[in-house]
């Protein structure tokens, strides 16, 4: 496995290299004080994993995740010495995968870096379920690909697990804990920052109208539910009112 560390602080990435030694010791651990050599590193060696810091020189780190997700997936982990929601909620909109807020310790690191992989791993399973069909809307789990009104939809994998879940139990509300606990991990179900910024990036992204949505429903403190949309070959027409001859 490669991770490409982008800190502006030697202590940082010599910390993170060592959690990884003692623990996957065949890692290669890279290292780029700023945002620039992080981004050229990320296109010379294709890292499994990115640990990006927020106080960068220069360029930021919410600056410098933007240009990675306009050509990368690779998961992201976020390191911020706030630990504000306005942050965490900034982070997130911005595509990292995960957050972590210094000073940290080994096992918190490590236990969010697996948590991370596992999830991408999981985005690679093969599926042969069928693909989701209605109302202009198409999910193909095998593709892991959204088309909207036959536009195709860039989504994140975290974002497309989410609507997966949401989609194979139409009509059901899924509490924030089950929602959180399956796409995340366990040990996220007290995290709803994290559920709230991504339903919002779902409901953009499939044009619902986030103050009345239609597709994706709140039911109030308890979760939320996808709503298949109807057919619009299968909706009435409306039909001219006869008039008194």
């Amino acid at each position: 496995m490669k991770v490409l560390v982008i800190d502006d602080s030697p202590e940082i990435a010599e910390v993170v290299s060592l959690c990884f030694e003692l623990r996957w010791p065949d890692t290669v651990v890279l290292s780029a004080p700023d945002g620039p050599t992080g981004l050229r590193l990320l296109r010379e060696e294709s890292p499994d994993l990115v640990i990006l810091d927020v106080g960068l020189p220069a360029m930021d780190g919410f600056q410098v995740l933007r240009q990675i997700r306009s050509t990368s997936d690779v998961p992201v982990i976020m390191l911020t010495v706030r630990d504000a929601d306005t942050d965490i909620a900034r982070a997130l909109e911005a595509g990292a995968d995960d957050y972590i807020t210094k000073p940290f310790s080994h096992i918190e690191l490590m236990a969010r870096v697996q948590a991370v992989l596992r999830r991408a791993r999981d985005s690679q399973v093969p599926t042969k379920e069928p693909p989701f069909e209605a109302g202009g809307i198409k999910v193909d789990f095998a593709a892991r690909e959204v088309w909207v009104e036959g536009q195709k939809v860039k989504l994140t994998p975290t974002e497309f697990n989410l609507l997966a879940l949401l989609v194979r139990n139409a009509g059901r509300v899924v509490p924030y804990e089950e929602l959180l606990a399956k796409v995340w991990g366990p040990q996220y179900t007290d995290a709803p920052n994290y559920l709230k910024v991504h339903i919002q990036h779902l409901r953009q992204k499939l044009g619902d109208n986030p103050q009345k949505p239609r597709l994706i429903v709140t039911e109030w403190k308890v979760g939320y539910k996808f709503v298949k949309p109807k057919d619009k070959d299968a909706e009435p027409h409306p039909t001219t009112p006869r008039t008194e001859e």
